[in-house]
């Protein structure tokens, strides 16, 4: 799941000076998808490495995938232009980027802030196993993070797990729970191209699912009101996902894109000290949103 560039590549890469792209609502603009993908495409080896990263992310047993861009960001610069148009490239590839908060442009600055819940993101505690915007009926197909800087004390490893492969260690029982319109998370404003509030809503498809979403947060078993039946359905995926996790740390340059559609993800603690560290140096991270099939908005 770790996909090294060829260094013929990388060196075609390093001088190919992509143009900023343009967006049509939400969404990459078509004519900047066709700009990238004519330029990209003339590099040697650059169809090879994307055929490896689609298979990676959609492929039998496949659903995320680490393209080791660190000799681009060595060689650029993270805070270069050129470099993140690189990447919004190799994603255009995979799907549609779009960004689904009108506030914020494509790409989505998360760094590290101790003033905010642990929990969240942006925090510095356990970010649990969960789907990005979970409570859409729309949600992102893939949802993808650029490593600009690691935690400089040594924590915040990635976690990444099979939800369908957890799913499937349930019981029968406990998947017709997970079915059940009886789930509900977190607020609903100001949205573009991800649909509708949906809640409540079912964690599975269906009790025999074995594609599509697995709607599932670890934080409403803490922050929602679940039946008991329920709520314990949910601990008991949430136990599943945590007994079949990976865990790897993302190196500068790292861009990691997950298949919303297959894996949950979520990050291990950062260590403790963050309040030393200043904000220009502690972890950041990039975050950007794919849309399968047909475009967004």
């Amino acid at each position: 799941m770790f996909i090294e560039l060829p260094s013929e590549l990388e060196t075609a890469l390093i001088d190919l000076p992509l143009p900023m792209w343009e967006l049509e609502g939400p969404s990459l603009a078509r004519t900047t998808t066709r700009q990238y993908r004519s330029e990209l495409a003339a590099t040697p080896l650059f169809e090879e490495t994307v055929a490896t990263l689609r298979h990676s992310l959609t492929g039998e047993g496949g659903g995320y995938a680490v393209l080791r861009l660190g000799n681009l960001a060595k060689a650029l610069g993270t805070d270069d232009g050129r470099f993140l148009r690189l990447a919004t490239g190799f994603a255009a590839e995979v799907a549609v980027p779009f960004s689904p908060f009108p506030r914020w442009p494509l790409w989505k600055d998360i760094g590290v802030k101790i003033d905010k819940d642990p929990g969240k993101s942006s925090g510095i505690g356990y970010n649990a196993f969960h789907m990005d915007l979970v409570n859409a009926s729309l949600p992102p197909d893939y949802t993808t993070l650029l490593c600009v800087r690691r935690d400089p004390l040594g924590g915040g490893p990635s976690i990444l797990s099979d939800a369908h492969a957890a799913v499937a260690r349930l019981s029968q029982g406990c998947r017709t729970l997970l079915a059940e319109l009886a789930y509900n998370y977190g607020t609903f404003f100001d949205l573009f191209g991800v649909g509708e509030e949906y809640k409540p809503f079912p964690i599975l498809d269906g009790p025999d699912a074995g594609a599509g979403f697995v709607r599932f947060t670890a934080k409403m078993l803490e922050r929602s009101e679940l039946g008991q039946a329920h709520a314990q359905a949910a601990r008991e995926l949430a136990e599943e996902l945590v007994r079949g996790q990976v865990s790897f740390m993302l190196q500068p340059g790292d861009y990691l894109i997950v298949n919303q559609r297959r894996f949950l993800h979520g990050r291990e603690a950062l260590n403790s000290g963050q309040e030393t560290v200043p904000v220009a140096d502690r972890r950041l991270l990039l975050q950007l949103f794919l849309r399968a099939g047909d475009r967004v908005g």
